[in-house]
């Protein structure tokens, strides 16, 4: 074959006369990428056979990897396009370090690297048998089978430059059929042509072709960039197609950033257009990821989060297996995907949560980035070693951005707490009160699954949030003390409605002993999170003890109201001769005791001390009202009638386990001082009375002795006295936890009945 002109070069155009170029006809090479034809029609047209010798020959040239790897035949796939010549090019000796027409041959004792570009020249002969040195008799068949992925070095030489590039048509043609090494060394021909124009070592030409020429330049190098760009960034959609293209990428790279300080750079930064592209690329795989929409699938993001996190371990295996040995080490090829992947994601995490995320999506999205994002599940892949780093697996975040997913987690779920809260209280009401139905008994208490409810769902709130960190537990923790510190008076409210219509008073009970119960519950339970939230916690369990009191206060206000209509008959001449009243009282202690069995500790043993107090403070106060006085030693069957009474309450209250044991003497000590025959022994019974109950008074003295008929009389005066001495003896008030008589009230005019002269008292006053 002839050799080409200075216009003529292998692949392009072929200029004319006046240097107009034109289109070539192009076929598809055995790696995907279209060759041009031979630039050069001959007059004797070549055989069929000849024509495919050197197309198979060409495709040879333009892989890079023929002349920039050493090794087996196994690293030579049919994507070489070299089939038919895999041995001959493998085997290729270390001093050629170029296959391409036009390459310059390097002598062995100069540096050399593993790619060359192929320019425009002479057509390379086919070398000689006897020049072949295979590498593969230097490898043992165990290294080849190791040698899994190629690596590019570091340093290359640059092969010669044309003098004369091809023309625009023809190089932005190359940059189209991605035969890239050619087109970038026409570029550079084409820069020191420029130069040489500025120089003044060149053809003389007009500033308007000069001008010409550097547009034609930038756009050309605006055009490659394009195509970098696009290699770059769909490189690991077709690993097996672009990673011999990136081989020339990464040596236009590293040749474009050698130049960049000479004043005719037309692009800057290539590393860093790099970069950008690489993020593209890891951008749009992860926009490819599917999303389904939460109407469809209520379960949509943790399948999205699923699918992304395969998604990015595949992409990184890729670029580990695949892509990296195509870049020279410099290029951190497997650090930066990894570092783009961190921004991309966190780029993706900020659109989701942009979303109305409910509380579930929201732990979906912790749960992702805090446990699963670093886990052997994505970034900590065994796939994905020994290139991913420790301390390279943590996912980068904007400042404020997890704290912000965290608020956010924290406010929905006090939204769904508070969802949940009012859902408990409209069961209660729809399926319980509505209905009558009787509260459950369990392990002998009356028991309510709305506290059961209440804590299921708190406590899974809690452990979740531990699974992510301690400082989003407190936060969970402290959303939950602060709704459910309202929730006690909302439920009382609606409670309250509707016990104010009911008619079944005993189920009525029931129920509030159930909810007794239920807070009780729950004060004790949210107790173990008082370390998260020491102040939340006690301000919660002050409201539950607060509402449980509320709730004993009712039950112990309808406990009294039904026994005052009894109550009032006591010491009255109708209930000296019967006992109707007594049992009734008796019968409405013992049904309150009922339901005091099936209350829960501690609460109940406070609760039984206040029905116990009241009832001796009742049957006490009966004598300080003046209703009978008993005459003609009626006054030792009303002592023996109290005495036998009193011994049935305190059985009563003893079986219901109360400790207000300290109550049980003042029915001794009264039915005493009624039974008496005179003064003497009734002042002999006062020291014991004085000193179990110090706040006893003498006008509860004076209805006492006014009960027993000692209305007036000089006996009566000194069995006053007496109480005084004792008193003044005494000192103190005693202690007030143990007040009895000071909360009972005397009638107004016991004392002027007690102190008037025995004319003033006519005979009904007295009594009989």
């Amino acid at each position: 074959m002839a050799e080409k002109g200075q216009g003529d070069v292998e692949g392009g155009e072929s200029k004319g006369p006046e240097g107009e170029g034109t289109t070539p006809n192009l076929e598809k090479g055995k790696n995907g990428i279209a060759q041009p034809d031979s630039p050069m029609k001959k007059e004797k047209k070549p055989g069929v056979m000849k024509v495919l010798r050197e197309s198979i020959r060409r495709v040879g040239e333009k892989n890079p990897l023929a002349s920039n790897i050493r090794g087996s035949r196994e690293k030579l796939g049919p994507d070489s396009g070299m089939e038919g010549n895999t041995t001959e090019i493998g085997a290729r000796s270390p001093a050629s370090q170029s296959l391409s027409p036009g390459s310059q041959i390097v002598s062995p004792g100069k540096p050399t690297g593993r790619f060359s570009f192929r320019i425009g020249g002479k057509m390379d002969k086919a070398p000689k048998p006897d020049q072949l040195q295979p590498v593969a008799e230097s490898l043992s068949a165990e290294k080849q089978e190791s040698v899994k992925v190629m690596e590019v070095e570091e340093e290359y030489r640059l092969p010669e430059i044309p003098f004369a590039p091809l023309s625009v048509m023809q190089i932005n043609k190359l940059i189209e059929m991605e035969v890239l090494e050619e087109a970038h060394l026409n570029l550079l021909s084409l820069r020191e042509e420029l130069k040489r124009d500025r120089e003044g070592g060149g053809e003389d030409l007009s500033s308007m072709e000069h001008a010409k020429k550097e547009k034609d330049l930038n756009l050309l190098y605006s055009a490659l960039r394009e195509k970098v760009t696009d290699i770059v960034r769909d490189s690991n959609k077709l690993p097996s197609r672009n990673k011999e293209l990136l081989v020339h990428v990464a040596r236009i790279i590293q040749e474009e950033e050698k130049r960049e300080g000479d004043p005719d750079s037309v692009v800057k930064g290539w590393r860093d257009i790099w970069r950008a592209a690489v993020q593209e690329g890891v951008q749009a795989n992860i926009g490819r990821v599917y999303l389904d929409s939460r109407e469809q699938n209520k379960s949509w993001l943790a399948v999205h989060l699923g699918l992304l996190g395969k998604a990015i371990v595949e992409d990184l295996e890729n670029v580990k297996n695949e892509l990296q040995g195509s870049y020279p080490p410099s290029f951190n090829v497997f650090p930066t995907y990894v570092g783009c992947y961190h921004r991309a994601v966190g780029q993706h995490l900020k659109k989701i949560m942009q979303q109305n995320l409910d509380c579930k999506d929201c732990y979906h999205v912790l749960d992702w980035m805090i446990n699963r994002y670093e886990s052997e599940k994505i970034m900590g892949s065994p796939t994905l070693q020994p290139e991913m780093k420790a301390d390279g697996k943590t996912l980068s975040f904007e400042d404020g951005f997890l704290d912000q997913i965290k608020e956010t987690y924290s406010n929905r779920v006090q939204t769904d707490l508070r969802n949940c809260l009012e859902k408990s209280i409209r069961l209660q009401s729809d399926e319980i009160w509505s209905v009558g139905k009787s509260p459950e008994i369990e392990e002998d208490f009356y028991q309510s699954e709305m506290h059961m409810d209440i804590m299921t769902v708190i406590k899974s709130y809690v452990k979740n949030s531990c699974r992510i960190d301690t400082g989003l537990e407190k936060r969970v923790v402290h959303a939950c003390s602060t709704e459910l510190k309202e929730f006690p008076q909302r439920f009382e409210g609606e409670f309250k409605q509707w016990s104010d219509t009911a008619t079944d008073l005993s189920l009525k009970s029931a129920y509030q002993v159930t909810y007794i119960n239920s807070f009780t519950i729950l004060r004790e339970q949210m107790e173990v999170y008082r370390e998260s939230c020491p102040l939340q916690v006690e301000a919660l369990g002050k409201e539950m003890k607060a509402v449980v009191d509320r709730l004993g206060q009712s039950l112990l206000e309808q406990f009294q109201t039904d026994m005052r209509p009894y109550l009032r008959r006591m010491m009255t001449r109708k209930w000296l001769s019967t006992d109707e009243d007594f049992q009734q009282i008796v019968k409405i202690t013992n049904h309150l005791s009922q339901h005091c069995r099936l209350m829960k500790p501690p609460y109940v043993q406070e609760f039984v001390n206040k029905v116990h107090y009241h009832v001796v403070k009742e049957y006490v106060s009966q004598l300080m009202k003046n209703n009978y006085s008993c005459k003609n030693r009626k006054h030792e069957k009303a002592a023996a009638k109290m005495k036998e009474q009193w011994a049935g309450l305190q059985d009563i209250f003893e079986e219901m386990n109360s400790t207000s044991d300290w109550l049980h003497p003042v029915g001794k000590h009264l039915c005493d001082i009624i039974g008496e025959k005179n003064s003497k022994e009734i002042k002999d019974n006062l020291a014991d009375l004085v000193k179990d109950y110090p706040d006893f008074s003498k006008k509860h003295l004076s209805a006492v002795l006014y009960f027993r008929g000692m209305v007036r009389g000089r006996e009566r005066q000194a069995v006053l006295r007496r109480l005084g001495e004792l008193k003044h003896a005494a000192g103190h008030p005693g202690d007030k936890s143990r007040a009895l008589f000071s909360d009972i009230q005397v009638a107004v005019n016991t004392d002027c009945l007690a102190n008037a002269p025995l004319f003033c008292l006519s005979h009904s006053s007295i009594g009989s």
